[in-house]
């Protein structure tokens, strides 16, 4: 089922919008991220669902963020209480066509062996976990830095299809730098995960708050260990091509509440 996944932030009072944190781009479309402005009663949080399905409960604060998964298509997010204008369908998501590559390649680069797929399966819920994480402070800002300087080779969304199987679509922003080029912090935040995983290579993960958490694969080197503090430029690791890569690159990936979005709409424009 399509769904979307909804995080309050603790910015300020409407009178003070200006204070908060700056905010990503706003993007009504899959893998996109919404800026709603809520003005509700503090003492009833409103609770916001999508085809019946309600979501996480969350505390009130005047500004929204609601994220929509990659996969989903089109359909609306729906109010059911907490505001004056209850049962508004107030979002229409519209669906977008990300671009598709068509790749013939050696059959052993498509299906994985099985002790590879064994591998992944048991990798998958300990990155999955790390996501997924949540504390309870607020992120310092929601526009973040760009954490390798370099082209982007690959973009979020892009969908590729070897030897006629599709496989999904990418999560994330590839960024090509030579080997060895640091990788920075691109906010404040906590290392919550490192590891080196089949697809990913050496990774780290962090957690900049209230369930914004960023991803940083293919690494030749970590320089971080989970508990380490960062802020804003604090080298995480060095560019490399572990895991399942054919060149150099940064894969750079945004969760907000447990969904995977566009990271360009976290640079600034």
């Amino acid at each position: 089922m399509p769904w979307i996944a909804v995080a309050w932030l603790g910015v300020a009072p409407a009178a003070n919008a200006q204070a908060g944190p700056a905010l990503p781009q706003s993007s009504l479309v899959p893998g996109g991220v919404a800026l709603v402005r809520l003005d509700g009663p503090a003492a009833a949080p409103p609770r916001v669902e999508l085809a019946g399905t309600p979501f996480r409960e969350f505390q009130k604060h005047d500004d929204q963020i609601i994220e929509f998964d990659l996969l989903c298509g089109g359909g609306g997010a729906q109010l059911v209480d907490g505001l004056t204008a209850v049962g508004v369908n107030f979002l229409a998501i519209k669906p977008k066509q990300y671009v598709v590559q068509k790749l013939r390649v050696e059959p052993g680069m498509v299906d994985l062996a099985p002790e590879d797929l064994a591998r992944v399966n048991r990798e998958r819920p300990v990155i999955q976990s790390a996501l997924a994480t949540f504390s309870e402070a607020p992120p310092a800002t929601l526009r973040l830095r760009q954490p390798v300087a370099g082209p982007r080779s690959s973009s979020y969304g892009l969908r590729r299809v070897f030897n006629g199987k599709a496989r999904n679509p990418h999560t994330g922003m590839d960024i090509a730098a030579p080997v060895g080029t640091p990788i920075v912090a691109p906010a404040p935040g906590k290392v919550v995960a490192t590891g080196d995983y089949f697809f990913n290579g050496n990774t780290v993960v962090l957690d900049h708050g209230q369930g914004l958490v960023t991803m940083y694969g293919h690494m030749s080197a970590i320089t971080v260990a989970p508990g380490d503090t960062v802020d804003t430029g604090t080298v995480l690791g060095k560019v490399g091509a572990t895991g399942r890569a054919t060149g150099p690159h940064l894969h750079w990936g945004v969760s907000l509440n447990r969904t995977m979005v566009d990271p360009a709409l976290f640079l600034a424009p």
